[in-house]
């Protein structure tokens, strides 16, 4: 009788058989043994891997501007704290654990305990490793590997995890899609457009737009206006 494999292959990379739950997912996540590139996500018993290279133009730029003013509005006015990549969320209520493009904590949300950050195994002063619970913002930035788990899978494991809104980005097309979905009786219902076609954030209080902005050498130069309103 042969000796069993202790991994198996998603997408070419070696992942230990024994992360077929979340509880061993989250200490292969927090090892030095974890990959330090690409996106590998647990979502209900599955491990998912794209280890493709980010698309500049249609994902990196686009998400540098949303955090830009995602930043402007909560970190600059002392609402809460601001993540862009590598910083991983797991909620044992959703089975899953992810590194969503960019997510959003308020103080609030700390403080209730709605959310806690997980210290890193060294117990150093303020030093974390993960994110437990649901964020109050998570956005998501649609590539071509990962249509199906960005608008199918991942909308509703982000319910059961309690994030409270959900933005969906795709600017792949010839016109960007910026939709925006609040939690109500846990479930996602997406917010539809006013007349000028600016979104309602009811968590943080004001109207967004994605624009697109032509830029030198026939690029596109992306911006997240907010409205007061």
């Amino acid at each position: 009788m042969g000796r069993r494999s202790s991994v198996y292959r998603e997408q070419g990379l070696a992942v230990p058989a024994g992360v077929s739950r979340l509880a061993a997912f989250r200490r292969w996540a927090l090892s030095a043994e974890f990959p330090e590139h690409g996106r590998i996500d647990y979502l209900a018993g599955s491990v998912e891997a794209d280890l493709s290279p980010e698309d500049l133009l249609t994902h990196g730029t686009v998400k540098a501007a949303i955090a830009a003013g995602l930043h402007a509005l909560i970190v600059e006015r002392d609402l809460g704290q601001l993540f862009i990549d590598r910083a991983r969320v797991s909620s044992e209520a959703a089975d899953l654990s992810v590194e969503p493009d960019v997510l959003v904590v308020l103080w609030e949300s700390l403080q209730a305990g709605r959310v806690r950050y997980v210290p890193r195994s060294g117990g150093e002063t303020n030093r974390y490793a993960e994110i437990e619970g649901g964020p109050d913002l998570v956005v998501e930035i649609v590539s071509d590997s990962s249509v199906r788990k960005d608008t199918q899978r991942l909308p509703g494991l982000y319910a059961l995890a309690g994030v409270r809104e959900l933005w969906l980005v795709d600017t792949r097309g010839r016109e960007p899609r910026f939709a925006v979905h609040t939690l109500q009786g846990g479930r996602f219902t997406e917010v539809a457009p006013d007349a000028q076609g600016r979104l309602r954030s009811p968590l943080l209080g004001g109207s967004f737009r994605l624009v697109r902005h032509p830029a030198r050498l026939s690029h596109w130069r992306y911006e997240l206006e907010l409205s007061a309103s």
